[in-house]
């Protein structure tokens, strides 16, 4: 986020010594991925056990939400499609990837390319598909976003997903879900939505 710069004749000196006096922006605390098994939940709390074994308790907001991860095929990603997937770069530059979720026509949500927590190395990226082709590795896709386009492979044995609202019902002890949480001020956490899978299996991401 850039600064906006105060100066005036006459005065640039006392501004100067006004920004120096003022403590440095908080960056905003970093959003938390969590993955793990339900062990309780009622309207506003959930409660985990991730997959390394620690137990968390999350904070939900009044308007919390479920999305169901379907699984789908290679052939159901479209020119058109809005997809995320969690991907290995490759030292030719393109992306395998380690799993693909569609998104619900029209919703476009995280689009870029960024670090993610998959697998140790793996990046998440989120784009519009353009060009579709089935090569001798897998589909392949070319995901463009805001600020460029990734070369994709999707191997035939890559979990695919379309995600779909689902009930709060679904959200039940021992079942698997994926959510990302922010941290308050007092250190809780909280999230307004969750993923789980079709018939028990856990999301992908």
């Amino acid at each position: 986020m850039s600064r906006t710069v105060l100066a005036a004749i006459g005065c640039s000196i006392a501004a100067a010594s006004i920004a120096a006096a003022q403590p440095a922006p908080t960056a905003p605390p970093a959003p938390q991925i969590l993955r793990g098994s339900v062990t309780s939940v009622d309207s506003d709390k959930v409660s985990l056990k991730t997959r390394d074994g620690h137990m968390v308790s999350v904070d939900l907001t009044k308007d919390w939400t479920v999305q169901v991860t379907k699984s789908i095929t290679a052939a159901d990603i479209q020119a058109g499609s809005f997809i995320g997937t969690a991907e290995m770069p490759q030292r030719d530059g393109v992306g395998r990837s380690l799993e693909v979720h569609v998104f619900p026509p029209g919703v476009k949500m995280g689009e870029g390319h960024y670090g993610w927590d998959l697998k140790k190395g793996s990046m998440m990226t989120n784009g519009t598909v353009g060009k579709v082709v089935t090569g001798a590795k897998g589909r392949e896709l070319d995901v463009s976003y805001s600020t460029g386009t990734r070369h994709i492979v999707v191997p035939d044995k890559a979990p695919i997903v379309q995600i779909a609202p689902g009930e709060r019902g679904l959200i039940q002890p021992g079942v698997n879900v994926f959510l990302i949480a922010i941290a308050t001020p007092s250190g809780a956490l909280v999230a307004n939505s969750m993923a789980v899978g079709e018939k028990g299996k856990a999301p992908p991401m």
